[in-house]
């Protein structure tokens, strides 16, 4: 079901986009550059699609920008890396001896080789806190997002991987080539160390081709398995010959190549590739040479562009890809991509520049992530969070909010699956999946529990602060401004007047006639913010926000 079908935003009641007399088309609107209005609206719009949330000083620096000026540093980040995750967890001894006691407390893991099973686990868990608090703490810039994008593209599993330094050195590559080249990306994450083990590259060998890695490299990393990739079966099995010979070190966690392992012999492909022959080669350099080889097979065919386009287009801005969409979006991106050599930034910035991505009915239109419930907003209302120099507290608070989006179907680096997480890629519901009769409750018992009293740790309460919150809108003593202002940060549609007049008066107001029922109460406190009058306005505030963040809408980005 899509929005259109069950919620009556007046914005898209009153706006009539170009649609085909037959109905087919959501819109016909294409990659030209958009040159409409430039306002909190689409700053907010843009902000939620390539970010976690939309912090009001986020909204007001890019709006202080032109509509490329902000494209432009969203794809272009400056930040430094986040620094790697640190041992907050106690390990246990086994017959008086610590297998992790050269680690010091506070102090990162990453560097540090060690096989034993319960520690892996610990960081396993520290990894995945970590991360929680660096899409927390993300900079200005979409990076974050691209990375949470291409962590779930490759699918490994953190559990099935299984040791925790294998994992963030997988994660740490992605963030390095994630706004970079996908073609060299292809080629470090096919040698790197996670995807060895996880999909048995290690085991690959001239004498038992391991056709694994091989098939998901075509099938769900590169070409997709759409009408138009027409590999074949023998394609697979040649290509995971010529990945043969690939190991992994466990004692120093690296990776090389094995050249008494390769298969030296021809690897000849189907029409689909033109028959093309790759040459058996041996030595040192042979595995590196025929990986360059097959992948310069693979990304000569167009489908490889169109279908990452696909994957972007599907995360970035709508589920469903019509006749229209692929002519006037993805067939053009695609073309830009391939005439980059695949580079990633010029496409996500023609994209993010198109008259396509503002259209009125590819906004509100998508259902928040786990991810864009709980972190989107921690980072919107401003949630302030212990120091990050106090490990213990802060891992322990991102263990919180990691845990509700597992509770919500969302665990970080472990799909259901090495094709990623369902609502990207299982037809035809694709996002609706993220709403059940079981995680939709959970959504509300995660905003009612951080609207009430929040969650606390070693003395530090983590919860929403709403009288906070309001002091940062244009004029919070007028109920009508406080809810628009409200609605337009959280919100990607409007309600109708009706339903904010009843919101008003029947919570801010508190069932009264006349609007200085709030004004007079709010500016009482600003006056004098002693515990009584602050009682009185965050009650009232407690109660507006919790249904607003129950309502549908909420749940749409």
């Amino acid at each position: 079901m899509d929005r259109r079908d069950f919620l009556t935003a007046t914005k898209t009641k009153k706006t009539k986009p170009a649609i085909s007399p037959l109905g087919t088309y959501r819109t016909f609107s294409g990659i030209n550059p958009y040159t409409g209005q430039w306002t909190a609206t689409e700053v907010i719009h843009l902000l939620k699609r390539t970010m976690f949330g939309a912090k009001k000083a986020d909204v007001d620096y890019f709006a202080s920008l032109t509509m490329s000026q902000a494209v432009d540093e969203l794809v272009n980040p400056v930040a430094a890396n986040p620094a790697p995750p640190v041992k907050e967890y106690v390990t246990t001894t086994t017959l008086g001896t610590n297998p992790d006691a050269n680690i010091l407390q506070g102090t990162t893991w990453i560097n540090d080789i060690n096989s034993d099973g319960t520690v892996q686990s610990q960081r396993r868990a520290s990894y995945k806190k970590w991360w929680t608090g660096v899409l927390i703490n993300q900079d200005r810039s979409i990076r974050e997002k691209m990375n949470f994008f291409w962590i779930d593209h490759f699918g490994n599993e953190a559990s099935d991987v299984g040791n925790a330094n294998w994992v963030y050195m997988q994660h740490a590559l992605i963030r390095q080539n994630g706004l970079g080249n996908f073609k060299q990306m292809i080629d470090a994450i096919t040698k790197d160390y996670a995807m060895l083990r996880y999909l048995n590259g290690y085991l690959n060998v001239a004498a038992a081709p391991d056709e694994n890695y091989g098939r998901e490299l075509l099938e769900l990393f590169t070409l997709g398995k759409g009408k138009d990739s027409q590999y074949t079966e023998s394609d697979v099995k040649e290509a995971a010959k010529v990945l043969t010979g690939w190991r992994v070190n466990g004692t120093t966690y690296t990776t090389f190549f094995d050249s008494a392992r390769h298969s030296t012999a021809s690897k000849v492909f189907s029409s689909f590739f033109n028959n093309t022959t790759i040459a058996g080669r041996t030595g040192a350099t042979a595995g590196q040479l025929e990986l360059n080889d097959l992948l310069n097979m693979i990304f000569a065919q167009s489908e490889v562009a169109k279908f990452i386009v696909r994957k972007f287009y599907r995360w970035f801005v709508y589920y469903e890809i019509d006749a229209a969409t692929e002519a006037n979006v993805i067939t053009p991106l695609a073309d830009i991509f391939r005439s980059n050599n695949y580079n990633i930034k010029p496409v996500l910035s023609a994209l993010f520049k198109s008259e396509h991505f503002y259209d009125v009915l590819n906004q509100g239109c998508v259902i928040k992530t786990p991810a864009d419930i709980v972190i989107g907003a921690v980072r919107e209302f401003n949630v302030t969070m212990p120091a990050q120099t106090d490990w213990d507290t802060s891992y322990g608070h991102w263990n919180t909010l990691y845990n509700f989006m597992v509770n919500m179907g969302l665990n970080l680096h472990d799909p259901a699956n090495v094709a990623g997480m369902p609502a990207y890629y299982q037809e035809p519901a694709f996002h609706e999946i993220w709403i059940t009769t079981d995680s939709l409750p959970k959504r509300n018992q995660y905003t009612d529990l951080m609207t009430n009293n929040g969650y606390a740790r070693n003395s530090f309460r983590m919860q929403f602060d709403f009288v906070a919150f309001a002091k940062t809108l244009s004029n919070p003593g007028n109920p009508n401004d406080l809810i628009d202002d409200a609605l337009k940060y959280m919100y990607r549609l409007n309600l109708s007047p009706q339903v904010k007049q009843q919101m008003k008066t029947q919570m801010l107001l508190s069932n009264q006639q006349y609007d200085y029922y709030w004004t007079n109460a709010w500016m009482a406190y600003i006056a004098s913010p002693t515990t009584a009058n602050f009682n009185i306005v965050n009650t009232r505030l407690k109660d507006l926000f919790r249904y607003l963040m129950n309502l549908s809408e909420y749940q749409l980005c």
